[in-house]
């Protein structure tokens, strides 16, 4: 799989300009992954493309990202090193082959809430665990309606205590926004928003993105059969 090409497809910024073979991507700076340089050839010039894509960064008052996966330009990370570039959010991209799937025939769990758009109680739980920007949330919002994708919700007495966000691409599904209000943590909510997921969507291939610190996380996927499958990291100056 490519996971790089995957990931911009599932997360898609609103605003994109090509440049000498790589991709300046910008979404009012909510979420780096939308925010950031797709840097997956190698261009004739490097040090300008890397100085355009500061100017399409600074034009917009942000700091100049790069997404630096398993596909990045070759020699890229260590140039931006040298220039001062500092690395951040390391993150673990996690796979699932169709055999390793748990069984998914039978009526779909109906205690979980799943929907063609986000609704407010989806957003705002989802915000209140994931946001990094106050007033950030209507940005995040177009990112994720960008394609077509489904919500789920594990719902309580109103309030979306669990949230998860799936997007069908080809023979696998790309699994985003896992979040779990922490009141509502270690009860299983979690996994059965997962499951219900993969379940709506008739598939067991998927694979997710995870930070690379959270370590919970990672064990509870590999739980349901997902697997370390390549990493991505970002350049920030």
């Amino acid at each position: 799989m490519n996971f790089d090409l995957l990931v911009h497809e599932a997360w898609p910024a609103y605003e994109q300009q090509s440049h000498d073979g790589w991709l300046l991507r910008y979404a009012g700076g909510v979420t780096k992954r939308a925010n950031s340089v797709l840097a997956l050839n190698t261009p004739a010039d490097l040090d300008g493309a890397i100085r355009a894509a500061e100017a399409f960064y600074g034009e917009r008052g942000a700091r100049c990202v790069f997404s630096v996966g398993p596909g990045a330009t070759r020699g890229l990370d260590e140039e931006l090193e040298r220039r001062g570039y500092e690395l951040v959010d390391p993150t673990c991209i996690m796979a699932r082959p169709p055999e390793a799937g748990p069984e998914t025939e039978g009526a779909p769990d109906k205690e979980v809430r799943i929907e063609d758009r986000p609704w407010h109680g989806w957003l705002e739980t989802w915000w209140a665990v994931d946001g990094r920007y106050d007033d950030g949330v209507k940005a995040a919002e177009r990112v994720c309606t960008g394609v077509p994708a489904w919500y789920a919700a594990f719902e309580e007495d109103g309030v979306a205590l669990a949230v998860g966000r799936a997007v069908p691409q080809g023979d696998t599904l790309g699994i985003y926004c896992m979040a779990t209000l922490p009141e509502a943590r270690r009860r299983g909510l979690a996994r059965m928003v997962l499951r219900a997921l993969t379940q709506h969507a008739g598939t067991a291939s998927a694979y997710l993105v995870v930070t690379a610190r959270n370590e919970g996380a990672q064990a509870l996927y590999r739980s349901e059969g997902f697997e370390l499958a390549a990493r991505y990291h970002y350049r920030v100056r």
